[in-house]
């Protein structure tokens, strides 16, 4: 006799996926805010028209929230798991790719959720 195989839908799959940053160790999941994947920081570098300067208003490293405003005078809230506003305190200088959702502080680009 041959014991059932037990088959969990897609769904009851991702609802229990959690990202290992959850957990105080690097991000596994390339969801908007966690680890960068290679092909959006591509995309971003490659469509240098849609990057938009501006300043850090507010940053809390323990929730990761980030209020930036724009040279435009646009306030975007953005959040990154990724340590972003570790690095990139209130009054520093950024730029955020509108299409593909990479801020970049310096030289390193994070991956945001707005």
């Amino acid at each position: 006799m041959n014991t059932p195989q037990t088959r969990l839908s897609p769904l009851e799959v991702r609802e229990r996926a959690a990202c290992m940053c959850e957990h105080g160790d690097v991000c596994s999941s390339f969801a908007p805010g966690h680890a960068l994947h290679l092909i959006q920081a591509r995309m971003a570098s490659a469509t240098p028209l849609s990057w938009v300067d501006g300043v850090v208003e507010a940053a809390d490293a323990a929730s990761g929230l980030i209020r930036l405003r724009t040279l435009d005078g646009e306030l975007i809230p953005i959040w990154s798991a990724g340590g972003a506003a570790l690095e990139a305190p209130a009054g520093t200088p950024v730029a955020l790719h509108g299409a593909y959702d990479v801020l970049a502080v310096g030289r390193v680009l994070y991956n945001v959720a707005r």
